[in-house]
């Protein structure tokens, strides 16, 4: 057979061939905007023609600094489809780490909202590549900025070629997006996607025993178009003539209910947080989503009793999913088989609350502290090894690359157990596991029972030293409004009895107004060790 080169080309071609009329609907600084897939296919050809004349070149990084809204989805295309390397940079890092990642990925261009530009200009000395700054606004004039050159998105697209052409000589293998991690420690990490990644990840999100996008489907991606490509929802969604809700700058979850109740979406994407967040909103009023037909949750484990509301509560499917910014991110998806649909519900629910069975083209394998595969018998723990073709092989330009990547595996750092199914259950984090007395406990399976209390909003787990056994955990609880001063220790670790040993119940527990979370939603434990520590030194 003839070999044909997987590239996004294909892609955006197919949206605008076959879909012209599908609908974008955006929400920027201006309000609600609605452009049809061939308007936002000619936008994009314009975009890249703007690039070409501001000389990007073949392989050189694009970065984007912006919300999701339709002209990031153009640059989504427009940068790689032309050989250029989209590189979305999350804006919610420190200015410190924002220009090491700019520098380090050695961007030419960056594209910014206008509301964010003053994050740019504070880094903007210390930017030793970056020739251009390109200002995405509802206005046709650039606002007053340091940054120079600056030039206006609109104004560009005005000027630029709509029958730009995008070179048909792509390779697949060609790099064409490229993300950092989050980093809880050190700098973060970068990771280059190839064309041919991207593809297959978005061939994978269209399967219907995976997350099953279609043309169909009405899609809200609440998770940021700069954490992993909003988990390449924006890929998808267009490649498959999926109408898109894009929901823009600042939003809450008022904003994401009335989304979802105005628009009939039909699929929607986030991190726990937003879940919980927008679980509090439901309680305060009354939305109408019927028309959901999945909440895809990932980033970090789904507390089962949020699962439950949702599924119980309000008939919302709740989809749980497992990736990194290593894997594009899709892994794992938890879908039941056939014939676990007609199981006890509570056995149901908790095989609901795993992360899940290996999305199809995948590879993985789970081995413990020597090196050793462990037994897939739901009760041995190892960290899990991926390997495939949305994996990367390395981490971009970084010494680190070493320590995470073996003889072809990427090793996550994820410790899981795989029960005889083949459904993967993530333990914890290998720098989270709490070993006492030699015997490891799960941070995340306690802060999941603990979260199942309906007193507690929010509950993380973290290890702290121990004479006698090493390590024990301790656990910071976030309590609902209405039970702020009213619920004791006692009565936070009390129902723990009746699910773990003793020696897996915490110590004591710290009631606190709020978590500390990564600049993508999670629990932050390293600055709960850090608080520990320092309220130890100031007792």
């Amino acid at each position: 057979m003839k070999h044909s080169s997987l590239t996004m080309g294909q892609m955006i071609k197919r949206a605008e061939t076959f879909f012209a009329k599908k609908e974008i609907i955006s929400r920027t600084a201006g309000g609600m905007q609605t452009f049809t897939y061939k308007e936002m296919a000619e936008r994009t050809r314009r975009l890249a023609s703007s690039l070409q004349r501001l000389g990007i070149k073949r392989g050189e990084k694009v970065g984007t600094f912006a919300w999701n809204h339709h002209r990031h989805l153009e640059a989504y295309f427009a940068i790689p489809c032309s050989g250029a390397v989209l590189h979305t940079i999350n804006i919610r890092l420190s200015s410190q780490h924002i220009s090491y990642i700019i520098n380090h990925a050695e961007d030419k261009i960056l594209l910014i909202d206008e509301e964010l530009v003053p994050l740019i200009e504070q880094c903007r000395d210390e930017l030793s590549n970056v020739k251009a700054f390109i200002i995405m606004s509802d206005h046709k004039e650039p606002p007053t900025t340091t940054l120079s050159p600056a030039y206006n998105y609109e104004r560009l697209l005005e000027e630029a070629d709509p029958n730009y052409q995008y070179p048909d000589d792509l390779d697949e293998n060609d790099p064409a997006g490229m993300c950092y991690t989050s980093a809880t420690t050190g700098n973060p990490k970068g990771v280059i996607y190839s064309h041919r990644a991207i593809v297959l990840h978005s061939l994978a999100l269209g399967l219907a025993d995976s997350v099953g996008v279609s043309e169909k489907d009405i899609a809200l991606p609440i998770v940021p178009m700069f954490h992993v490509n909003a988990w390449g929802l924006p890929f998808a969604g267009v490649w498959f003539g999926t109408k898109l809700i894009m929901p823009g700058p600042a939003f809450t979850p008022k904003l994401i209910a009335e989304l979802i109740e105005e628009y009939k979406i039909t699929i929607t994407a986030g991190v726990p947080t937003i879940w919980l967040g927008l679980l509090k909103e439901l309680q305060a009023k009354k939305y109408d989503l019927s028309s959901l037909r999945s909440i895809l949750c990932g980033g970090s484990a789904a507390p089962k009793a949020m699962i439950r509301v949702f599924e119980e509560q309000y008939k919302i499917p709740f989809l749980h999913a497992y990736g990194m910014t290593e894997t594009s991110p899709l892994a794992t998806v938890s879908n039941l088989k056939s014939y676990q649909e007609n199981i006890d519900l509570e056995k149901k629910l908790e095989l609901r609350s795993k992360q899940g069975l290996l999305v199809p083209g995948l590879e993985m394998k789970v081995v413990n502290e020597k090196g050793v595969e462990v037994e897939w018998d739901g009760k041995q723990m190892g960290e899990l090894c991926l390997r495939g073709p949305w994996i990367v092989t390395e981490y971009y330009n970084d010494e680190r690359t070493a320590s995470s990547f073996k003889d072809g595996w990427l090793h996550t750092g994820d410790v899981v157990t795989i029960d005889e199914e083949g459904l993967l259950k993530i333990v914890d984090r290998t720098k989270d596991l709490i070993k006492s007395g030699g015997e490891w406990i799960s941070s995340v399976d306690i802060e999941n029972a603990l979260m199942a209390n309906e007193a507690i909003f929010e509950a993380a787990v973290i290890g702290i030293p121990s004479e006698k056994w090493q390590e024990r955990p301790l656990a910071y609880v976030v309590l609902h409004e209405q039970y702020k001063g009213k619920v004791t220790v006692e009565e936070v670790l009390q129902p723990l009895s009746a699910q773990f040993a003793k020696w897996w119940i915490p110590d004591d527990v710290i009631f606190i107004n709020e978590i500390p979370k990564t600049s993508v939603g999670k629990f932050l434990k390293r600055d709960l060790r850090e608080k520990y520590q320092m309220d130890k030194i100031n007792q």
